[in-house]
């Protein structure tokens, strides 16, 4: 997909905000969502997204809206350092297929880096969604 384009309100991460697919939720505001990756390139990644906007990607969305995204990836980013004790954090959001977007509903990865430890994303098996709720309540222990 280009970097242009309508918005698929069918979209993954558009049925996780309306409850119609299930996702580990790590932290949600009012507006916005932050839950586990289901493909993680490393233990505790996370993503972050608006829960209204309609944006595909950063180009798309509005300054307010990208603002909210921004101060939850922040608090998580910070919880994440607190509980999971990672060597670094990755933080990075992806516009248009090819450099990497997936999913076009805007959204920033939040993906703890330890010595050795990251593999490309969706470049394995589904992460078990057991581990991925224990990481998820470890993490909302750093609020």
């Amino acid at each position: 997909m280009s970097l242009e384009g309508n918005y698929d309100p069918d979209n993954i991460f558009a049925k996780i905000v309306r409850g119609d697919m299930p996702c580990v939720k790590v932290y949600e505001d009012a507006n916005t969502l932050g839950f586990m990756d289901v493909f993680p390139q490393s233990s505790g990644h996370m993503l972050v997204i608006h829960k209204r906007s309609k944006a595909r990607n950063l180009l798309d969305v509005n300054p307010d809206d990208l603002a909210h995204i921004m101060n939850s990836v922040q608090k998580l980013t910070r919880a994440a350092k607190a509980t999971l004790n990672p060597d670094g954090i990755i933080i990075t959001q992806y516009n248009g297929a090819p450099a990497g977007q997936t999913v076009f509903h805007l959204h920033v990865h939040i993906i703890p880096r330890y010595e050795g430890d990251l593999k490309p994303h969706a470049s394995g098996n589904m992460a078990d969604m057991d581990e991925l709720q224990a990481l998820a309540t470890r993490i909302k222990a750093g609020f």
